[in-house]
């Protein structure tokens, strides 16, 4: 099956546009017995796992379809969640799906849409994500969309045109960013914004950690499929892991910093992930922003097996310091009470379905662009070895997706050499 990403993008808007959207798909306000219907477009880890926090997290719920690309990941799915079903009678109760509400294929996820679902889980690679928002927002639906939205300059203008339709319709848009529903987080630099620590002056976040899963190639595998099946070294599909998981504490530090970098001064390389199984993206990074104001934040990640893990974030003021997340330092200390039985990953969930019962729906869509393209920015600048201001990237024709979807042969791009690699560049251009 071969489809172009034109065609792609064509096809979310105008068959999303002409779903015939049951009553229950706009964005009223409902009452607490009202159902609300799930369906999920990429059934993998990401996926799965957000099924079960979200039937964890609200009464009523229903998962009512599943698609996904490949037919194997969702047959394991289906089998995963048969074996949840009969070991947890709510999760039972909550899975509805059928043999006819389950799909397969590039264009599983407009049959998802298609269906009576009311709110979407979007979990499918990140290279889909912006084609599969705009679909979804266009159809009517609320989303859950994993983080991150945008692997380069052009699917992010994308998201942030979904996010701005999401918005006028008033769909909820909750964004797989768990720490922004963490009452410890919220709680912290809530306190930091009132002044615990007077002035922030400086911050630091950190996702150092080992390495990730890969799978082997097998013979029938063509070389799409062998990407996207380890889709996490693929720029491309993933956006590298600093856009991929590093994200999350770069959210963070926006939501402190109360906005974007307006520059990214960076370095990175592959020391350690140096095979072909391994892709082309980094395995390290470490990054300077500054802030419109001065005000600088530094940000390292690494997946590298045999280093020390450190995920936190820390921020430094006039008057203190705080790890953002449960503790302040200085002459106003305070930690935050332990919390039992809160999980942030199911929370997120429950947030987004009060509040669409509200009539409220939360949207989280701008929010996580900026955020997806902080991540960007300090890749492009260690890819490329620029310093790199926000408008150089934005203004750059930066677009680095396959310009066909189709399993068939698909060259890799050249590991990103700082000094040679440029932003203005396309997959189809090479790096």
């Amino acid at each position: 099956m071969s489809i172009s990403r034109r065609t792609f993008v064509e096809a979310s808007a105008v068959a999303a546009a002409s779903l015939a959207l049951p009553k229950s798909a706009f964005a009223m306000g409902r009452k607490n017995a009202d159902p609300i219907r799930i369906g999920v477009i990429g059934c993998g880890g990401r996926g799965t796992g957000a099924v079960r926090d979200a039937v964890a997290a609200s009464d009523n719920v229903f998962i009512t379809a599943l698609g996904d690309l490949f037919p194997d990941r969702l047959a394991q799915a289906r089998t995963g969640f048969a074996k949840t079903a009969g070991e947890n009678p709510r999760f039972a109760a909550a899975y509805k799906v059928t043999e006819e509400t389950c799909f397969s294929g590039f264009d599983a996820y407009l049959k998802v849409l298609a269906t009576d679902c009311d709110l979407v889980i979007l979990a499918s690679p990140p290279a889909f994500r912006s084609a599969h928002l705009s679909a979804a927002v266009r159809a009517g639906k609320h989303v859950f969309a994993e983080k991150p939205v945008a692997v380069d300059v052009a699917t992010a203008l994308e998201a942030i045109a979904a996010a701005d339709l999401s918005v006028s319709k008033g769909l909820g848009w909750v964004a797989g960013t768990q720490r922004r529903h963490d009452p410890r987080y919220i709680e912290t630099i809530k306190r930091i914004h009132d002044g615990a620590i007077g002035e922030v002056i400086t911050g630091q976040v950190y996702w150092n950690q080992g390495g990730l899963w890969s799978n082997a190639r097998k013979p029938e595998w063509s070389d799409t499929e062998f990407q996207l099946r380890n889709w996490l070294y693929y720029t491309w599909a993933s956006g590298d892991h600093i856009v991929e998981q590093h994200v999350h504490n770069i959210d963070v530090a926006n939501w402190v910093f109360g906005g974007h970098p307006v520059k990214a001064t960076a370095m990175g390389g592959r020391q350690t992930r140096t095979d072909a199984i391994y892709g082309h993206i980094f395995d390290h990074f470490a990054v300077e922003y500054e802030y419109a104001d001065g005000r600088r934040l530094t940000s390292y990640c690494r997946q590298q097996d045999g280093t020390t893990s450190k995920v936190a974030e820390a921020f430094q003021g006039t008057k203190g310091r705080s790890n953002g997340y449960d503790t302040i330092e200085g002459p106003n200390a305070w930690k935050h009470a332990p919390l039992q039985g809160m999980n942030p990953y199911v929370e997120e969930h429950r947030d987004l379905v009060a509040s669409i019962r509200a009539g409220k729906p939360l949207n989280e869509g701008h929010q996580i662009v900026e955020s997806n393209l902080t991540a960007i920015l300090g890749r492009e600048a260690a890819y490329t070895g620029q310093t790199l201001t926000w408008d150089d990237l934005i203004k750059s024709s930066l677009s680095i997706l396959p310009k066909e979807w189709a399993l068939g042969t698909l060259p890799v791009p050249a590991v990103p050499t700082p000094g040679e690699t440029t932003l203005m560049r396309t997959f189809n251009e090479g790096w």
